[in-house]
């Protein structure tokens, strides 16, 4: 397996094989579900969340840790960490512990078990001083296919992001605008935290629909997760912008902005 984002599609056949045999550990049709993360986990749960309420799977609502709504009655928790210990999650874990039935996926093969069940992505696990790349991505892969999502064209579709040569105005431009609408918001989101993290680059997220071009700048990047309406390639264009899209699974488009993002994170330490 490549280290990095480069190894991003066999992760992802991984978690698909994973999710059909730990089925039983994963929200079932018509549970009312909590999925909690930070970083780019939270990212992955906003994205999760609104293609299970989609696909008819139940009410599912994603939280920020540490902006979980105790009052709230959930049938299931689950908990997206990286590390499985920031205090956050142990704290969120341990008061709904007995009162909720919860589970934890990780990266981290040595995390304690604080919930009642753990499903361990080992073979996502980046050094910490890194940004995490494979673990979101893997978490979400594994709960499409969870949802009953077949991710073969996703998991084809991010090895050609990997391989493809990017478009050089890409590492010159300064400003970013990640768009996305339902379940690609999120994905917009875990893009803007990627370009502003890493590489020091302004950025934002936006539902697409909601999104208008500010003032004439050539240095904008309009990236869009789906398809661009008319009305949006008109108006990029009018600002004198630049839009980006793809006909990829728009999992796989993020593992694109991911090599931009560590690009401009290279760059910065040079």
């Amino acid at each position: 397996m490549g280290s990095g984002y480069e190894g991003q599609p066999d992760c992802w056949t991984r978690a698909a094989e994973l999710a059909a045999k730990h089925r039983a550990l994963l929200p079932r049709r018509g549970e009312r579900v909590a999925v909690v993360g930070s970083g780019a986990s939270y990212a992955m749960a906003q994205a999760y969340a609104a293609l299970r309420e989609a696909g008819g799977h139940g009410e599912t609502d994603a939280f920020s840790a540490s902006a979980f709504l105790y009052g709230r009655e959930y049938d299931r928790i689950v908990a997206l960490t990286r590390t499985g210990a920031a205090p956050v999650m142990l704290r969120l874990l341990g008061k709904v512990h007995g009162s909720v039935p919860s589970v934890v996926i990780t990266a981290a093969p040595d995390a304690p078990d604080i919930a009642d069940h753990t499903l361990r992505l080992d073979f996502t696990a980046e050094p910490s001083t890194t940004p995490a790349t494979r673990f979101p991505t893997t978490v979400l892969a594994l709960l499409r296919a969870h949802l009953g999502e077949n991710m073969d064209d996703a998991t084809d579709d991010a090895q050609e992001a990997i391989e493809e040569p990017l478009p050089h105005i890409l590492f010159g431009a300064r400003q970013f605008t990640f768009l996305g609408t339902g379940w690609t918001y999120g994905l917009a989101e875990a893009a803007a935290q990627l370009m502003r993290d890493n590489a020091g680059t302004w950025a934002q997220a936006y539902q697409e629909p909601e999104y208008r071009p500010g003032p004439p700048s050539p240095d904008q990047i309009t990236w869009v997760f789906g398809t661009a309406p008319d009305r949006l390639t008109a108006a990029v264009k009018a600002a004198g912008g630049t839009l980006i899209t793809s006909a990829r699974d728009p999992l796989a488009e993020l593992v694109r902005v991911q090599r931009v993002a560590l690009a401009g994170a290279a760059r910065t330490a040079a």
